[in-house]
């Protein structure tokens, strides 16, 4: 079950800390964004979703940062599902410097019911994509 994805990130100095070095949670943003632009990728919008009452949260996430990345590195982070439950769904992330590892971790993610904040199942077109 690989929906494997990669996109590449540089380091602007907004990213990192004092010494120069990416500030570790944006390491988190940095997953947050190819999860996003893996499920646009897949023809979902993190909006539309909403709109139609299904909510993505992060549920649960273990990272281990093995090297620090520095201003202008170039970055590749990755997000490649492994398990998928009913209403959870979880990744293996990893953020890159020429194959070099960075960051790494594991993050699940929940489906809920926008309104009322409980979970809920995929939506079928998900499960659908997801089975392939």
């Amino acid at each position: 079950m690989s929906h494997a994805f990669a996109m590449p990130v540089r380091v602007y100095m907004e990213d990192t800390d004092a010494g120069g070095i990416v500030y570790y949670v944006n390491y988190l943003k940095f997953m947050e964004r190819a999860r996003s632009e893996w499920l646009r990728q897949q023809g979902f919008n993190q909006q539309v979703l909403l709109d139609e009452g299904t909510q993505l949260v992060v549920y649960r996430l273990a990272c281990h940062y093995a090297k620090p990345a520095k201003l202008d590195d170039a970055i590749d982070v990755t997000a490649d599902i492994i398990d998928i439950g009913r209403c959870r769904m979880t990744f293996e992330q990893q953020a890159k410097r020429h194959g070099e590892l960075l960051c790494s971790a594991t993050v699940e993610i929940a489906c809920l019911d926008a309104k009322r904040l409980r979970p809920k199942a995929w939506p079928p077109s998900l499960v659908a994509l997801l089975d392939t």
